[in-house]
């Protein structure tokens, strides 16, 4: 089973290769080439920092976006996105301006306005995941969050809470999206991570 780890140049890459390995991937390969991506059988995206950086660099590469579209909607391969990986699923973001998200899951992502004033932004450390449906991949536990922008929109999997509701997790057929980083997330990452490479929706 080859398993794609998509490369947009926005961090955490080697962390997340290390996990995905401790979860029992063994052929795991780092890359943003689509001819590549046409052949994996599961596909991770991982992003750090800005929405609009990781969509900018995720465009710069030629046929990257049209074969992650092909590989996750219309072959069906298993699809995992984590953190800002994640929120490129929606439709997009005003992360320092609008930015343009793939449009896989419909949502925005906006600034994570806590309604006790005292919570501090960003949301960052260990907290609940709480599932609000069924779903194979995701069960109850605690995960790191890091994140200053949140995920409102349909098909919400999980949600934690910071003084108030906040988006978890999201997935519709074959697509996941954790806003919890499971390589910081020690037993409950590794389980979830074992999961998704179990998984044939």
């Amino acid at each position: 089973m080859t398993l794609a780890l998509i490369d947009i140049e926005s961090g955490n890459l080697h962390s997340v290769d290390n996990a995905l390995c401790a979860a029992g991937a063994s052929d795991v390969v780092i890359t943003a080439d689509p001819d590549v991506i046409a052949k994996a059988d599961r596909i991770v995206l991982p992003g750090v920092g800005a929405f609009g950086a990781c969509a900018a660099n995720l465009r710069s590469v030629d046929g990257l976006e049209e074969a992650l579209r092909d590989a996750a909607l219309t072959r069906a391969r298993p699809f995992l996105g984590i953190c800002v990986g994640m929120q490129l699923l929606a439709d997009a973001s005003d992360e320092m301006g609008e930015h343009r998200g793939l449009g896989w899951i419909s949502g925005r992502v906006t600034r994570l306005i806590p309604s006790d004033p005292t919570a501090k932004v960003p949301h960052m450390g260990w907290n609940d995941v709480r599932p609000t449906r069924e779903h194979p991949l995701i069960v109850p536990g605690e995960a790191y969050f890091l994140h200053s922008y949140a995920f409102s929109g349909e098909h919400v999997l999980a949600t934690t809470d910071h003084a108030g509701p906040v988006t978890a997790a999201i997935g519709r057929d074959t697509v996941v999206g954790a806003q919890f980083h499971p390589e910081k997330s020690q037993r409950y990452g590794l389980s979830f991570l074992t999961r998704f490479l179990e998984w044939h929706p």
